[in-house]
């Protein structure tokens, strides 16, 4: 059915409650305003979807950090709606953009885990299956021109290459990290440059790529454009290696390593994004754009990241492991037309439910919509007080069929852990812990296991984590 359905479809041409962010609601500021210049009228909203890497949890000063300093972020905060309880819909980069661009768990998209580079996977079996229907593909039958700026690590055969999944335009690389000078992808070798536009390689030796995605963007967002674009901008940052500028090092030279680096590559970044906020409202398309924002997952503490530097505040856990640390994102939407301003949203959400809020604001057909496990956040966007729209999120990497993986599920206020560990390596699980169930109301930081106080509530979440990842199984041997 999916099969048939993205061939036909390619044919026809996408912690707290409120009260601790609630003290940050007038903490945000607007950026430098310059001359508008007028752009020709579109009939529909353009679309850039700005994914961040390997940051924080707390990592924008709208999301309560205060030793930042992202203005840029804190203008979309200001001028759009926040949300406290969102999450990646994965611990880990690969997983987690297959979600992000599916609108499926990750395991429903069958991408288990990160895809490996071409030396380790010549046969190309690694990546996003290509009957999957895409964010880019959605939006691209709907006549937008469709562009990743970026980072892809989504496969690297061609049809598996973003302009085999509905790009029209890449620029960017294709593995899970570069140097942002060489435009390298160091790993245990062979080290190979990475630096593509479309399918062809291309060398800008020694510029720093975050000025090169800037200029992308600004180019793909030209106003003389009839059509309306959907950008996915997979910013590769704070991604190690840290490279901020060093205007920012110097800026935050009093703060202790790494916490001084990583906030230095935030700044940056955030710095970039004003270029193209700046950009959009000088050519007078700003307020016809819906931008959405969003980390795919939580800090690293890998040793290429000085072990750490990024910020989750009270919770325990970081990139890779699914305590809150792992999964709990900043995320955001601004689009003054339909979304109100400076606003914050309580609700559990997930990454996922961005490709139905797109298709939704844009009057956008999904063509396997009933397949697609996010929900549109527009209910509880117009309305603080609506519920949910989940009642059941999962989490899970690697192999389906194995036993020892870790994995998550919630529902409602209780989620329950499958072999926990923390990549922060401060909370100990023992043996009584393989099952490890908590309740987010009053145990947001995940210290206690209630299984043995609720065993009645353990088994219910049992039941729905096993029968969905049999479900996924079977999906996976087909």
């Amino acid at each position: 059915m999916i099969s048939r359905l993205k061939s036909r479809y390619l044919n026809r041409a996408m912690f707290i409650s409120g009260g601790l962010f609630s003290f940050f609601l007038g903490a945000c500021g607007p950026s430098t305003t310059k001359t508008k210049t007028t752009a020709p009228e579109k009939t529909k909203p353009n679309i850039l979807v700005i994914f961040t890497d390997d940051q924080g949890t707390f990592d924008i000063n709208a999301f309560g950090s205060k030793d930042l300093t992202t203005p840029n972020l804190d203008r979309i905060a200001n001028e759009g709606v926040r949300f406290t309880q969102f999450y990646a819909a994965a611990p880990v980069c690969s997983p987690s953009r297959a979600s992000l661009l599916t609108g499926k768990f990750n395991f429903h998209a069958r991408l288990f885990g990160n895809v490996a580079p071409p030396h380790a996977d010549p046969e190309f079996k690694s990546g996003l299956p290509t009957d999957e229907i895409t964010m880019a593909e959605v939006f691209k039958a709907n006549d937008y021109s469709t562009a990743l700026i970026g980072k892809w690590h989504l496969g690297h055969s061609p049809e598996k290459l973003p302009n085999g999944q509905g790009f029209d335009y890449f620029f960017g690389h294709q593995r899970g990290c570069i140097d942002n000078f060489s435009h390298f992808f160091y790993w245990h070798g062979p080290n190979m440059h990475d630096l593509y536009r479309n399918e062809e390689e291309v060398y800008h030796q020694g510029e720093f790529f975050g000025d090169l995605m800037v200029d992308e963007v600004k180019k793909f967002t030209a106003p003389e454009k009839e059509d309306p674009f959907f950008i996915y901008w997979a910013i590769n940052m704070p991604h190690y290696p840290y490279q901020g500028r060093k205007k920012w090092l110097d800026h935050y030279k009093d703060t202790p390593s790494p916490r001084r680096e990583y906030a230095a590559f935030i700044s940056t970044f955030d710095e970039m994004i004003g270029e193209v906020l700046d950009h959009l409202e000088a050519t007078g398309q700003l307020d016809n754009t819906i931008i959405v924002y969003q980390s795919d997952h939580g800090h690293s503490t890998e040793e290429r990241a000085f072990f750490g530097g990024g910020n989750n505040g009270p919770f325990h856990g970081a990139k890779f492991c699914m305590l809150e640390g792992g999964i709990r994102v900043p995320a955001m939407i601004r689009y003054p037309k339909a979304i109100p301003a400076n606003e914050l949203r309580n609700q559990m959400a997930n990454s996922i439910d961005w490709l139905p809020t797109l298709a939704e604001l844009t009057n956008t057909e999904i063509p396997n919509k009933d397949e697609i496990d996010g929900k549109s956040l527009m209910p509880i966007i117009k309305d603080k007080n609506a519920p949910s729209q989940h009642e059941v999120l999962h989490w899970a990497t690697g192999d389906p069929e194995s036993t020892t993986n870790s994995w998550a599920v919630r529902k409602g206020d209780w989620k329950l852990h499958g072999n926990p560990w923390d990549s922060e390596k401060e909370l100990e699980f023992g043996e009584d812990d393989k099952l490890y169930l908590v309740n987010m109301a009053t145990d947001s930081t995940e210290t206690t296991n209630l299984a043995k106080q609720h065993p009645d509530k353990l088994q219910e979440l049992l039941k729905i984590h096993n029968d969905w990842n049999q479900e996924m199984i079977e999906l996976k041997n087909k």
